[in-house]
């Protein structure tokens, strides 16, 4: 089975074109998305929708909306007389706008906000609760005492 799910940031307005007959209409844009090396620069890879996800496409999303894509991925080879390109193409299937931007500096300024209200959260919470004292030794039970 191929299922293909990508979170992404949009670079290109989407492109709406029509099939030949006109009775399909396709809607075509350009993600980038960051690799899980550091080092590396982002990659981009060109999604395309079909008939009504391709106008839902053209009526929600927009350059710079940060999107989560669900879809297959697909190869095209394109001749190029002397030699032949073979590029990655993303067939949607579903699409899901995220309400905050992908920028490296917003990812960074949520973790450090979401780190910073969790160790408050802890300390106040650890503050609240009183702490256990151990048992006495002569309160530990001897393998004759024990329920089970």
């Amino acid at each position: 089975m191929n299922s293909f799910t990508l979170l992404a940031e949009i670079v290109s307005d989407p492109e709406l074109r029509y099939t030949p007959d006109n009775q399909n209409s396709i809607a075509s844009f350009l993600v980038q998305f960051s690799s899980s090396r550091e080092e590396d620069a982002p990659s981009r890879l060109k999604v395309v929708g079909w008939n009504r996800l391709a106008d839902e496409i053209m009526e929600k999303y927009h350059k710079g909306d940060a999107v989560v894509i669900e879809g297959r991925l697909g190869m095209n080879v394109i001749d190029r007389g002397n030699y032949k390109e073979k590029r990655a193409e993303m067939t949607a299937s579903r699409i899901h706008m995220l309400s905050g931007a992908l920028s490296a500096s917003t990812a960074s300024a949520a973790t450090a906000s979401t780190t910073a209200r969790s160790s408050k959260s802890t300390r106040a919470s650890s503050a609240s609760v009183p702490k256990a004292t151990p048992p006495a030794a002569d309160d530990e039970p001897g393998y004759d005492n024990i329920p089970f």
